[in-house]
């Protein structure tokens, strides 16, 4: 129906998008075909059209917005090319009409000044804006459906929130029907106004957004809901012993220039002062947009990267300069999980081979029969059988991977690790599997984590602190429910807000905080607070004073000069 948002929900391989290639007639002939059924689209079968007669339909009445918009974009060709290309082939429009209708549209989905950025490439736009982009390609026809693949999959929560209000607003305003294909519960919770639950390439359950959510009938859909971390669920915590301390922590990286003598122009400022401590048994989550300098933190603990400056205190020892020798001691207590399984596991390595390789580089084995029997018994802790240790990473789904690169950090019997984004390319219900499973053995083993998401509700369901990043400083640092329930700081609200909950009535009566612009550059960060240009209660002082992190509130510190309690400054 006009003006009305379905949701698509399932998880990866279930058939979701080729549902939608298949509407739209883009499914490869060979290797796929269309064996059956029909696709009426006002009122006409469009499977029994000819190419021609779709090609008219595609684009001016239905249009698809892709998952990824760098590759949907042509890179050669500037946005005014592309944009207009489309209009002139449909509309029959002059290219001067063409290019007129073009600019507005960029202006009406958020972009600003378009007259100077439509001439520009897709290369130099952040992803938030490349999905802009791809909105106003597929509205430039005025079509009747609009449907959105994985829309905001690659993209942070807060700009997913921009992106996601703005499809909504513009279909109520021009009447277009959306269907959002997603995996994201509470994204289709919040948008959609029917919801169709797919398994293996059927739909199973269907019904209404407030229907599915609170009264589901089929057994996988009451699954994949309980299998979704809600930012309104708590859990427990942990000793007072700090493990780690970080102080004053900075990482520039230096941008050179020349061929020959290569000297600093700039730096970025990828971390710029950070301040933290992790308790013994504790897990602490690091939050914040792509960007902010979450994964060089877990970099620099690690001592991946030589901090420029600043203290790392480990188990009582600055490792913040220490030499590669000590350095390889204390990588036996400290180890690190990888957020893509695949790209961080050889793949002309066996699993065994993978998991084992530490256990001879420090020398924690015997023999080849001690060997074996340690691999087999760490495939045994991530719930893996011992005699997958013979297979290859190829031979394994996402799931059992991110098992492997588990069982490879459990290997040296670490105190603390970095999961670095452990869970984001994993499914709903996997995500689950693999968050119980680090859950259980950090029981188990009494292992600290320093886990780094952007996914909030995954951070409020294994943190018992929570720390949140934004350009390069901590902003906000407390205990999760403090977060979650009070959060101090207007990046923190944002952030929250922008998470949508599996739950229509609940996330309806949510405030609503939706951040405008983009994150600025680490390279030219703005002057006094680094949120200012962003931040909804901003005053003339922010742009003046850097605030320092304080206590606002018991063990609830952040820096924000406008925050009750901060003091004066």
């Amino acid at each position: 129906m006009a003006g009305e948002t379905l949701g698509l929900v399932g998880e990866s391989g279930c058939g979701k998008s080729v549902s939608a290639l298949s509407l739209m007639r883009l499914i490869p002939d060979p290797p796929g075909k269309t064996v059956g059924g029909e696709v009426l689209f006002d009122g006409e079968d469009i499977l029994q059209i000819d190419m021609d007669d779709m090609r008219r339909i595609r684009g001016a009445k239905m249009a698809m917005v892709f998952q990824e918009p760098m590759t949907s974009l042509n890179p050669v060709l500037t946005l005014d090319r592309q944009l207009t290309e489309t209009i002139q082939l449909h509309l029959g429009k002059s290219r001067d009409e063409a290019r007129k209708d073009a600019v507005d549209l960029l202006v009406r989905v958020g972009i600003s000044d378009a007259e100077r950025r439509i001439r520009q490439y897709p290369h130099q736009f952040s992803g938030g804006m490349r999905q802009r982009v791809m909105i106003a390609m597929a509205l430039s026809c005025n079509p009747q459906l609009i449907i959105a693949d994985e829309p905001t999959t690659a993209l942070d929560v807060t700009i997913q929130a921009q992106i996601l209000e703005l499809m909504k607003s513009l279909t109520l305003d021009l009447g277009v029907a959306l269907i959002i294909i997603t995996h994201n519960l509470g994204v289709v919770a919040r948008y959609a106004d029917r919801v169709n639950v797919m398994y293996a390439g059927k739909i199973i359950e269907r019904g209404s957004a407030l229907e599915i959510y609170t009264n589901p009938r089929h057994p996988y859909t009451v699954g994949l809901l309980d299998s979704v971390p809600r930012l309104d669920q708590p859990t427990t915590p942990a000793a007072e012993d700090v493990l780690l301390d970080v102080r004053g922590l900075k990482m520039y990286f230096p941008v050179t220039s020349g061929i020959l003598f290569q000297r600093a122009v700039a730096y970025i400022k990828a971390i710029d002062g950070v301040n933290f401590t992790v308790r013994r048994g504790e897990t602490l989550g690091l939050v914040g947009e792509s960007g902010c300098g979450k994964t060089t933190t877990g970099r620099c603990i690690l001592r991946l990267y030589r901090p420029t400056e600043g203290e790392i205190w480990f188990n009582g020892v600055n490792i913040a300069q220490s030499k590669t020798g000590q350095m390889r001691a204390m990588r036996r207590q400290m180890q690190i999980i990888f957020q893509d399984p695949y790209s961080s596991l050889n793949p002309r390595m066996t699993a065994g081979n993978i998991i084992g390789e530490p256990l001879a580089v420090h020398g924690l084995v015997n023999n080849k029969r001690e060997y074996r029997e340690r691999v087999a018994e760490l495939l045994n802790n991530v719930g893996l059988n011992p005699y997958m240790a013979d297979r290859f990473p190829h031979e394994f789904s996402g799931g059992q991977r991110q098992r492997i690169g588990v069982a490879r950090a459990l290997s040296v019997d670490p105190d603390f690790i970095v999961c670095d984004e452990p869970v984001s390319a994993l499914d709903v219900s996997i995500q689950a599997q693999i968050i119980n499973l680090l859950e259980d053995l950090q029981e188990r083993y009494n292992l600290t984590y320093l886990f780094i998401a952007h996914d909030l509700s995954v951070v409020r369901h294994i943190s018992d602190r929570v720390a949140v990043m934004y350009l390069g400083k901590i902003v906000e640092v407390a205990d999760r429910n403090a977060i979650y329930e009070n959060p101090q700081h207007p990046y923190t609200r944002a952030l929250l807000s922008a998470v949508p909950i599996p739950d229509p009535v609940l996330d309806a009566q949510r405030e609503r905080i939706i951040l405008t612009g983009e994150v600025p550059s680490p390279l030219n960060p703005p002057s006094g607070c680094v949120f200012h240009p962003r931040c909804p209660i901003v005053t003339d002082d922010c742009s003046r004073v850097n605030p320092e992190a304080r206590q606002v509130l018991p063990d609830h510190i952040a820096a924000c000069i406008n925050v009750p309690g901060y003091g004066p400054y």
